[in-house]
């Protein structure tokens, strides 16, 4: 299951979208119009990408920082560098897991996406600061064959910005 978000910069755009959507047969029940006079992000039950990009890199993190630490630690110990004489043997092993935890860590940040939340643009604005600016959020719900449809149909429309991702509920570590 995925989510398409488009975000329209006022309503006559928003239903002139939804309008399209419908005329080219995309399920309605799968379509879905946020913002003033129309549901809230509360109420339709849409996450942030942000959040879920959190998310993901905690439940990431969670695994590749001990697995960096390990991996560290052992090619520590089999290369036997001595790379911080003053931290004697023991130390040089310890510190090669946490440079293997740390690369973990930046692992994690960047295979989530978590990148794109330190550098992004404009796209990284949450879709809920967006409906505070009044604009307005045209959602599909479904499959990955009736996102792309519905992506291919909005590109056609001007749209501030269109963004695919999957349900975080479907996303599994």
């Amino acid at each position: 299951m995925n989510y398409l978000v488009a975000v329209l910069d006022d309503r006559i755009k928003a239903e002139a979208a939804y309008s399209a959507l419908e005329k080219n047969g995309l399920p309605m029940n799968k379509v879905a119009i946020l913002g003033q006079g129309y549901q809230s992000i509360d109420e339709y039950g849409l996450l942030d990408p942000k959040e879920q990009t959190i998310k993901q890199t905690r439940l990431m993190a969670l695994w590749l920082v001990p697995f960096g630490f390990i991996g560290g630690t052992i090619f520590s110990v089999i290369t036997q560098l001595d790379t911080f004489a003053w931290a004697g043997e023991l130390g040089n092993h310890v510190i090669g897991g946490l440079l293997g935890a740390v690369s973990g860590a930046m692992g994690s940040l960047t295979m989530s996406g978590g990148l794109s939340i330190l550098f992004g643009g404009e796209n990284a604005v949450p879709y809920r600061k967006r409906l505070e600016q009044g604009k307005y959020l045209l959602v599909v719900k479904g499959s990955e064959n009736l996102t792309r449809q519905a992506d291919r149909n909005l590109q056609k429309i001007d749209v501030e910005n269109i963004q695919v991702y999957p349900d975080p509920s479907d996303v599994q570590f």
